[in-house]
């Protein structure tokens, strides 16, 4: 039985982490965090996830909600991550970090912590998407750069972040495979009179509608063919099962370097 605590508890993904949780006979939820001020604090994670009373009181006191967890799930808000990752790392507890839109500093702040205990950072949990980010760099490496690429994405109009954690990663893979840098050769949404696609550019563009999950689509395009690589989340429990997959994993990893869900699928 792997225990873990929820950061970010009462957001969309944190209750369904909770919920998938308490339907997973390997995993048991012994804590859950929000942030100081939210409205649910005090409050069962259970309930919160409509699963009914789990006995796990939302609380704002990292340091309280990890101390009886094998592993810590962090799905709050990017500013907390290098917090949490400080009060996992004082209490040695490994954490998988599935927050999105960390920055350099946050994030450097994060990996840092990785010499002292288990850290999984991953912008997307689903095992689909991560077979996505493995395939499209490899793809991308065998057609060479007489094929244009272009990544869309899609989203819920509550999302805040623009382009998604996900379509940067394929980006950044893409980029990585074929000898780019994504800083040099990105192009993000494209407009005005003077918007014609350079050689070598990498295309990432931003839809926001509706209750869109998740979809991203992955284009290859040269003269004469097309290729299309899609991923569509259905609901959130494919990320949310795809976290507890990636607890299940850092429970039992050693220290010493940041792992991805890369690590956790053997890819």
């Amino acid at each position: 039985m792997v225990k873990i605590t929820v950061c970010g508890a009462a957001g969309r993904m944190g209750r369904r982490i909770v919920a998938c949780a308490a339907e997973d006979k390997e995993v048991q939820v012994v804590g859950a965090v929000e942030m100081k001020g939210c409205p649910n604090i005090g409050k069962d994670a259970g309930e919160l996830a409509g699963t009914g009373e789990l006995g796990v009181q939302v609380t704002d006191d990292i340091a309280a909600a990890v101390k009886n967890a094998d592993v810590v799930i962090d799905f709050s808000f990017h500013a907390a991550a290098p917090r949490i990752a400080e009060c996992c790392a004082a209490a040695g507890k490994p954490l998988v970090v599935g927050t999105t839109s960390l920055t350099a500093d946050e994030l450097e702040a994060v990996r840092k912590q990785a010499k002292a205990i288990p850290v999984l950072i991953a912008p997307n949990v689903s095992v689909g998407a991560n077979l996505l980010f493995n395939k499209a760099a490899e793809i991308a490496k065998i057609l060479g750069p007489e094929y244009d690429v272009e990544v869309i994405e899609a989203h819920h109009r509550m999302k805040k972040d623009a382009p998604s954690g996900t379509a940067m990663r394929i980006a950044e893979a893409i980029a990585e495979a074929t000898g780019r840098v994504l800083e040099k050769c990105g192009v993000y949404g494209r407009k005005g009179d003077d918007a014609l696609r350079q050689p070598g550019e990498i295309g990432v563009h931003a839809v926001r509608a509706g209750d869109i999950v998740g979809d991203h689509t992955v284009i290859f395009c040269t003269q004469g063919e097309r290729i299309e690589l899609i991923h569509r989340a259905h609901s959130r429990d494919t990320l949310a099962k795809g976290a507890l997959r990636a607890a299940k994993f850092t429970a039992k990893a050693k220290p010493g370097r940041p792992y991805s869900m890369q690590d956790v699928l053997g890819l």
